[in-house]
């Protein structure tokens, strides 16, 4: 008999539901969010024909989670679906707009006992793909981050302080140096900068790591801060000062979370066997390499063909026809952190690649955009990958892009 499995998750309790072929509810629980409760659903699938050989299918809205882990470790298919399409689900059960937990757990099940043939179960990854993808993914979310308190302190630092914006606007990285951070710590304030002697910059410098060009570096710092420049009222460019060290502890922080995760994610991706045939490819390096390792997993029979894997990351375009209509547009549901993670990949293989540098060339001049023609490259360049991995050889040149010229265009 065929049985399938629908969860309900909320935080503290679960809603289960068994419904067979023909849509009769065979069985309902409420199960708590603990190991109790990871028994009694256990208990519940094997009453009804739940089996190493037959595991009967699960429907959640989550893909992640204690309860989902322990299922994948159990070896039955773990389906996630996407809320939204519950919601469409439900209305085929209720026009009413009627809703419970109960109720949304036999929606889950009729989902899989309809159309599992058009969902994607949870791949069956490796235990150290799977921490790869947890430390990529967290060390995505820290750079975000970083990128967000940059953002605000030096919009912050625009409104009293565009001394200090000015002293580093030249520098690689900006105020997101060691140095400048440091700097601003010590002086958060223009008068406080105003103040700063020679030898205290040189001191804040070695701090912050500088080794090379220090009074150099010190003297041109003197004087920006000591530039006319407009300035706030005494009591409230102390007040702004204050909140420039609350937003910098927020960078501090962002910054050291990126910088070891960014060392995890890179030891452990270097332990990985698919690592050598990902790094193969131009200017994919062990970062980078770590998060679109994180995305596509090393389950070989997650994506059956490559054209799977291109629709996944954003990179293959839709069509819309209807009648005489038809429009080609790109894909606006996809994986986002693969897509991002593509973005740079692409973007840096221009300068190593002629052949990546060709067919992005071809593309911009047959009238595509920058985005566009790169989305063309990353679905290339994704195919290589998706052959690459199958058939277990490194990425070769020639190989990737055969009918072109392979000198590097000159810089301009």
């Amino acid at each position: 008999m065929e049985v399938y499995c629908g969860i309900d998750w909320a935080e503290d309790h679960h809603d289960i539901a068994l419904v067979d072929r023909d849509g009769q509810l065979l069985a309902r629980r409420r199960i708590g969010d603990d190991a109790a409760g990871l028994a009694a659903l256990l208990e519940l699938l094997a009453g009804h024909g739940d089996g190493p050989d037959d595991p009967v299918p699960v429907a959640i809205e989550t893909p992640r989670g204690l309860l989902v882990a322990c299922l994948r470790a159990t070896g039955r298919p773990v389906y996630p679906v996407n809320p939204m399409a519950v919601a469409r689900y439900r209305d085929r059960h209720s026009i009413a707009g009627r809703k419970s937990d109960h109720g949304d757990a036999v929606v889950l099940a009729g989902v899989l006992r309809t159309d599992r043939h058009a969902h994607r179960p949870l791949p069956a990854g490796s235990e150290l793909a799977q921490a790869i993808a947890v430390l990529a993914r967290a060390q995505q979310d820290a750079v975000w981050d970083r990128t967000t308190a940059h953002n605000k302190l030096r919009s912050h630092l625009r409104e009293y302080y565009p001394a200090f914006l000015t002293a580093f606007a030249q520098a690689r990285g900006g105020i997101l140096r060691p140095e400048a951070r440091a700097i601003l710590a010590a002086a958060p304030a223009p008068a406080d900068a105003a103040r700063l002697t020679l030898a205290q910059l040189r001191a804040l410098l070695k701090k912050a790591g500088r080794s090379r060009g220090i009074d150099t570096e010190a003297a041109r710092l003197r004087e920006a801060f000591r530039a006319p420049q407009m300035r706030q009222l005494p009591l409230v460019e102390q007040a702004m000062g204050r909140q420039a060290l609350a937003l910098l502890g927020q960078l501090d922080a962002a910054c050291a979370a990126a910088g070891d995760l960014e060392q995890a994610v890179t030891q452990s991706f270097n332990l990985h066997p698919d690592a050598g045939i990902i790094t193969s490819f131009p200017r994919l390096g062990a970062l980078t390499g770590a998060r679109v390792l994180a995305e596509i997993g090393d389950d070989r029979s997650r994506f059956q063909d490559a054209k799977g894997l291109k629709a996944y990351a954003g990179a293959a375009p839709i069509t819309r026809a209807s009648g005489k209509s038809r429009s080609v547009t790109h894909r606006r549901v996809k994986n986002n952190r693969l897509n991002a993670a593509g973005y740079i990949w692409v973007f840096a293989a221009l300068t190593a690649s002629p052949g990546a540098r060709a067919r992005y060339d071809r593309r911009k001049d047959a009238g595509d955009r920058h985005a566009a023609a790169q989305r063309n490259l990353f679905a290339r360049m994704l195919g290589c990958l998706h052959h690459c991995l199958l058939t277990g050889q490194h990425y070769d040149e020639a190989t990737a892009f055969p009918a072109t010229d392979h000198k590097l265009p000159q810089a301009a």
